[in-house]
């Protein structure tokens, strides 16, 4: 059986820097706020939101839920997230997506605020991503990947890295912390001609194809290290991930679980960023 890489260990470890850092701009009068705009009700979108707003609570940072439906118009949205980033109290503003088909996604990106892009979709950020700049703030999910190896003591140099999905949230950027980290990473999608032979021969493997199952048994080998990224729900209505758990961690060195595993990590990121961005608003 593999060593289950749990995420609440690392993100405690998060969480302990930002709640001092949140101290700190308290002390100065300065109340660290997040917005969650979101548009519908998609489940993934609900399971992330219920834990980013339990995590800032916890630690003092104060959210603000700018919710519409499914169906809402572009404009209407476009117009609460222009009052979000003009309002100085609100420090982060964290977009879901996807968007409903009818409101464009760049133009929300092109909308938001860079300072205030704590989960770093817009241009200005990922430029700081692919530039290794540090401005802008990296993308929550893909800098928690990471983070976890980081704090498992995984040495990424000289290692094979698949990550599997190439979306600007996860598997672009991933893939370029990855490299930042000296592996060698190939990123396989839709149109990867043999998918299984790539990942059999990864000492990393990072999943990220948001579909259930994507990674199976027979596209692991004994010695991985498997960090899944996925948000699904499976036949009984249960939360799983993009790798098929019980079967592949019976075969890989070490596997990150779904629930419990980079999600925890990821809201312990955006806390932290949303603290940063305070910060970097009151010098």
């Amino acid at each position: 059986m593999a060593e289950i890489l749990k995420g609440a260990p690392a993100a405690a470890a998060i969480n302990h820097r930002t709640q001092e850092r949140v101290l700190a701009l308290q002390a100065r009068g300065i109340q660290p706020t997040l917005a969650l705009l979101r548009v519908g009700e998609n489940d993934a979108d609900l399971y992330y939101e219920r834990g980013a707003v339990k995590r800032c609570q916890a630690l003092g940072i104060r959210t603000v839920q700018a919710v519409f439906p499914a169906g809402a118009g572009e404009k209407e949205v476009l117009d609460r997230l222009a009052e979000l980033n003009a309002d100085p109290a609100v420090h982060g503003i964290l977009v879901f997506r996807p968007l409903p088909p009818q409101i464009s996604d760049a133009a929300v990106r092109d909308a938001l605020s860079p300072e205030k892009d704590v989960d770093g979709i817009t241009d200005g950020s990922l430029a700081g991503v692919f530039t290794g700049s540090g401005r802008g703030f990296c993308p929550c999910t893909a800098q928690s990947c990471v983070e976890l190896l980081d704090y498992y003591g995984i040495d990424c140099t000289g290692k094979r890295a698949v990550v599997l999905g190439r979306s600007l949230v996860i598997g672009k950027p991933v893939s370029q912390f990855l490299l930042a980290r000296n592996a060698t990473v190939t990123v396989c999608h839709t149109r990867t001609r043999d998918t299984a032979a790539e990942t059999r021969r990864a000492d990393i493997i990072i999943a990220a194809a948001g579909h259930l199952h994507t990674l199976t048994a027979g596209m692991v080998s004994p010695g991985q290290v498997v960090v899944d990224v996925g948000i699904n729900t499976d036949s009984d209505g249960k939360m799983a991930g993009d790798a098929d758990f019980a079967d592949v961690s019976a075969q890989v060195a070490s596997i990150t679980p779904v629930p419990g595993g980079v999600g925890s990590m990821t809201t312990a990121v955006l806390a932290s960023h949303t603290v940063e961005a305070a910060e970097r608003q009151n010098p």
